[in-house]
Parts: C-alpha cells; structure tokens; sequence
C-alpha cells in the first residue's frame, strides 16, 4: 500500500492501540491543535493538502479510522463498526495526545457525525469547526435517501458490490471530483487500502451504520448529536461545500445554515462531493486565511 501512495502521503504516521488494534494518525507541526476527522470511503490521504499549509504553524492530528487507511481491519468478532465505537475511539486518541489549548475540528463525510459526536461529549474544548459536505443531523426531510447507498445498505448485492469490487471506493474516487476530477494514480492512492474483500468491511459498515428511523442502531444517538449542536453557534465556523455530492447536497448544507447562521459560508456549484480534493487550490487557502482571521478567539 505504501508503494501505491508514496507520492501523496509524504509523513510518517503514528499509531494508538486500542485494545490491541494499531489505530493510525498523523501527528505533524506544532502549535493549537486542528483534529481532522474524514469520513466514508476515504481515509487520511484527503487531507493531505490541509496538513501541508498548516503544520508550520499548528498540530495536525489525522486519524484513520479503524478498517480505513492504514489503521487495522479486523472483522467483527475484534471491533464493533458503529458510531459510538467511532467517537470512543477518537476520543481515547484526543486524551493521549495532551493536546494544549482549544481545538479546531475539520469534518467531512461521516468525520461530521464523528467529529460532533466528540465535540457533544467535550464541547469546552473546541475552538472552531470546519464544515466540509457532512452532516451531524439526521436526513433532512426534503432529501430522498439515494437508490445507490440503499442497495448498499440493505441487500446481498449491495454487500457483494462494496466488499466484492470495491463499488463505494471505485465510485467515490471517480465522481467525487467534478470540477478537478482526480488522475488514475490519485484515484488508485485513494482506493489502496481497500484491496481485498477483509479490508473493504469498514467500506460496507459505514453504509450499513446509517440510522434512517427510530429504532435504527445509532439514531438516538444522531438525534442526540443534532440537539446538542446549538452550544456551539456562536464559535468560528467556516462550511465549504460541493453542491454536486449526489448525499451530502444542497438540503444539507441549508440544514448547516439554519443551524449556524453566523458561519462563513463558500459553495462551489461545480464541484463534488470530495471538495477538498476538487477545490483544493481555492478551499485549502480560505481554511488557513480563516484560521488566521480567528486566532484571537481559540485559545478563551
């Protein structure tokens, strides 16, 4: 696998072991720490750009979570592959690491529930949020659960599709940049760490994990996340979003503006659901010109 990122992923990354799992992270640069959670299928090569601007003045700290990038895959007799378990993790990542000062979340895909969910139990200790095409709500009632991560989520050929020819992986890499759409050898970076039917289960999970309605595993938990988000409308809040991610759309980011009025908002009409990676020359300057702009207020 190292072979097939070398030239996207130049760090060293560390490990946390978490009841005898290696739970991979980046920790670069020095300074008031940005956690950066991604989500589902993708792991920490999508904020490889971010880390580069801000290690020179800041710590970056990028977990891959489990089943994902270089973190252990374990099948589900070592590891229970829900959200709760996600949050528990970053958690004990975030408690080893004695990280000074308040901390700037960037959250994107699933690393928007994870990421919130931390913030929920610990909402002293975040500073400022960045919002890249996430949620950390339930489905707005205007959007329609797509066909394709239903198959996913609830049939036999959506679990042949995802771990037998690493559909959600493949897909994602090709469609989640529109505007900037990503080079074949990006692309195969991107999907490296899946290349096996064991090492797509966390691919398959995430999708199976998605709490629709009450009595689904982890809706309570959703609902929790969004009630709880209002503590923190009045902290820095920056949202970049690709209005063509066929989930994460524009029901979601109105969702983000009701929520959060104040935050800053920059909508790409032409880019895709990976708008870091899509966007990246124009989003990557914005985070780091806004981390500049509220330095002031992080460290309260």
């Amino acid at each position: 696998m190292r072979d097939a990122v070398k030239n996207y992923y130049p760090f060293t990354g560390r490990t946390l072991d978490l009841d005898g799992l290696s739970y991979h992270y980046l920790d670069e640069g020095t300074g008031a720490p940005v956690v950066m959670v991604h989500g589902n299928p993708s792991w920490s090569i999508y904020y490889r750009n971010l880390v580069l601007a801000l290690r020179d003045n800041y710590r970056c700290i990028v977990p891959d979570h489990i089943g994902c990038g270089f973190s252990d895959k374990p099948g589900d007799d070592h590891y229970d592959y829900t959200l709760s378990r996600r949050i528990d993790d970053l958690e004990r990542l975030i408690d080893s690491l004695d990280l000074q000062g308040k901390i700037t979340l960037v959250v994107h895909d699933w690393g928007g529930m994870i990421g919130m969910g931390y913030a929920s139990r610990h909402p002293e200790r975040i500073g400022r949020i960045v919002v890249l095409n996430t949620a950390a709500f339930h489905l707005p009632k205007e959007k329609t659960f797509p066909l394709g991560l239903k198959i996913c989520r609830d049939t036999l050929l959506g679990t042949l599709l995802v771990r037998g020819f690493n559909a959600f992986s493949v897909g994602a890499s090709i469609v989640g940049c529109k505007k900037n759409p990503m080079s074949q050898e990006l692309m195969q970076a991107y999907r490296a760490p899946y290349d096996s039917w064991q090492n797509r289960i966390a691919t398959l999970r995430f999708v199976q994990d998605i709490p629709l309605a009450p009595g689904d595993r982890g809706y309570e938990l959703v609902s929790e996340i969004a009630d709880g988000l209002d503590r923190f409308r009045d902290l820095p809040m920056a949202i970049f979003w690709g209005e063509l991610d066929f989930v994460f759309d524009t029901t979601f980011l109105a969702e983000w503006q009701r929520r959060f009025p104040k935050a800053q908002v920059k909508s790409y009409p032409d880019a895709g659901h990976y708008v870091l990676e899509d966007m990246k020359e124009e989003v990557v300057p914005l985070i780091v010109q806004f981390m500049q702009q509220t330095e002031t207020r992080e460290t309260a």
